[in-house]
């Protein structure tokens, strides 16, 4: 059945893509002037306007990962406050929520991370990311995704051999993300568990190895593999 569904954050990389991609469903795209997520009143005057069944909520800041630490205030307004706002509008409206998290608020020593294990962000973006969860988690029509995706080609010249993580592609995601439109609660997407390094070369095969010291300060965890149990459990009984 078709849906009207709003995504916020369609300037990003991942919204840049599902602009390209053909669905079933009505998307919309606002641009920041007309749903500013710092905004209330914005944010319930579209929403009002269009009345979607699902609002997907990409918009808040990411990268460079730095950024997070060198200018807090903007962390904090568009990847915490921002997010609450959306979560409270979506609340008032009764429009289902889809939130994109990150595989970075686990620890990142183990790897395979379920969805039900305790998390520690390992570095600033994380923890904004987790502040924008907090909110979410508290409107009950909502799905949280923690996801590990990437652009397709890889977009850099060298990769970490001794870093792991569960990368997939953003068609991949894209492709996984209509089919869990109706799900609830929190749920981990990626793909397979891979040094980063082994991930790039299938397609970059003059990909650099690059390795990652112990003691870094770069936030970049060793380990932050997913634990997909639940999702390939959804997609077989689809």
């Amino acid at each position: 059945m078709s849906k009207k569904i709003v995504i916020s954050g369609g300037s990003g990389r991942f919204g840049s893509y599902l602009k390209k991609i053909n669905t079933k469903h009505k998307l919309f795209f606002p641009s920041k002037k007309q749903l500013n997520i710092l905004s209330k009143n914005s944010i319930y005057s579209y929403l009002k306007k269009y009345k979607p069944q699902i609002f997907i909520h990409l918009a808040g800041l990411s990268r460079p990962m730095k950024i997070h630490d060198k200018d807090i205030k903007k962390s904090i307004d568009l990847n915490i406050i921002g997010t609450a706002n959306v979560t409270k509008i979506c609340s008032d409206l009764n429009i289902k929520l889809i939130y994109f998290s990150t595989n970075y608020i686990y620890p990142g020593i183990k790897g395979n991370h379920s969805e039900s294990e305790a998390i520690l962000p390992v570095n600033n973006y994380a923890w904004s990311k987790l502040g924008g969860e907090c909110s979410v988690q508290l409107y009950n029509n909502s799905l949280i995704l923690r996801v590990s995706m990437t652009e397709k080609p890889f977009v850099h010249k060298k990769a970490f051999a001794n870093v792991k993580t569960s990368f997939m592609y953003h068609e991949d995601v894209a492709k996984i993300l209509f089919k869990i439109l109706n799900k609830k609660g929190v749920l981990n997407i990626g793909g397979k568990a891979q040094y980063i390094f082994d991930f790039a070369i299938k397609d970059n095969k003059n990909i650099k190895k690059e390795y990652i010291r112990k003691n870094n300060k770069m936030g970049i965890p060793f380990d932050s593999s997913l634990n997909l149990r639940k999702l390939k459990k959804i997609l077989k009984n689809g």
